[in-house]
């Protein structure tokens, strides 16, 4: 199975702006955390994206798209319908090919060679089937992400057969139905907002929002894609793989920060940022140190491009 479309999705009405936003990479060179994602992609053997927008944000995401703007098209989501009505809208930009799906307010950071949405796509595409990446997450994140419970594939480490997918599950939802064998204590298999999805995860997506219009609480409830991956175990064969990096959510409080952070200290500079940090914690408020030569950034490095914190 080849694998060579990619579908961002960036038209929450709270997240549109999150891939707007802009980070140093790791070779200290500013860019956008949409342009971090389609790199994702493209290690990934990618060839076109598409990227699901809000009405308006068009010129924005062009200009955050940088030098990768050819490769990209993008469709808008008229209206705030939810998650899997977002993707439901690539569609024809699929036309009935597997896809990898990132969504643009995580960024990724591999911890090994091989780039996280490159490993994802390598075992979709060895068992030719719907995969998503997940990673083991505490209770205490149980509110921020899908989860999903799953029986080792024998001979294949990290890798899961999935049973079981529910949206942001309580404590108690999650100790009840969401165990999978050979985790820690109070850890389960959550989300890492990158997938590999073939043709047929339309069909659960459609059934969903059927049932929803039916329902006639439509404009109420809001279609997830864990809803719809929910149904995809009862269809074909459907996979998790535990990938070998971490996530970082950068639409909740100091999430860019600490993506930053991540990126900083996996790049070229890791030993400069090590440092400014070091003295930073060592000459906290309170601490009594001397402020007037700490090496640190300075109050004219703040007022020059490029420099301080935006």
């Amino acid at each position: 199975m080849r694998v060579n479309k990619a579908v961002i999705t960036a038209a929450a009405p709270d997240q549109n702006t999150i891939p707007l936003q802009r980070l140093v990479n790791r070779d200290g060179r500013e860019t956008t955390a949409l342009q971090l994602i389609i790199e994702e992609t493209l290690s990934a053997g990618i060839e076109e994206i598409c990227v699901v927008i809000r009405p308006g944000d068009l010129a924005a995401y062009e200009v955050a798209s940088g030098d990768h703007l050819s490769l990209v098209k993008f469709v808008e989501q008229p209206e705030p319908l939810g998650y899997a009505d977002a993707i439901y809208r690539a569609k024809d930009f699929v036309a009935g090919q597997p896809f990898l799906h990132l969504v643009g307010d995580h960024l990724h950071i591999s911890g090994i060679n091989q780039r996280c949405a490159e490993q994802l796509v390598r075992v979709a595409s060895e068992f030719e089937c719907s995969v998503s990446a997940v990673q083991p997450t505490r209770e205490n994140k149980l509110p921020y992400f899908g989860i999903v419970a799953g029986t080792n594939v024998p001979r294949y480490e990290g890798l899961y057969e999935v049973s079981r997918v529910i949206e942001k599950p309580t404590p108690t939802l999650a100790e009840q139905e969401l165990i999978t064998a050979g985790l820690r204590s109070g850890h389960y298999l959550g989300f890492f907002g990158m997938h590999v999805l073939t043709p047929g995860a339309f069909e659960s997506i459609e059934q969903v929002m059927d049932t929803i219009a039916k329902s006639g609480n439509g404009t109420k409830s809001r279609p997830s894609l864990s809803d719809a991956l929910a149904l995809l175990p009862a269809r074909q064969r459907y996979l998790a793989y535990r990938i070998k990096g971490s996530r970082y959510n950068i639409g909740i409080q100091y999430g860019l920060l600490m993506a930053q952070l991540a990126l900083s200290l996996s790049g070229r500079d890791r030993d400069q940022i090590l440092t400014e940090l070091l003295e930073l914690v060592a000459s906290r408020p309170g601490s009594g140190d001397d402020y007037s030569d700490s090496g640190s950034i300075s109050d004219s490095d703040l007022t020059t491009p490029g420099k301080g914190i935006e």
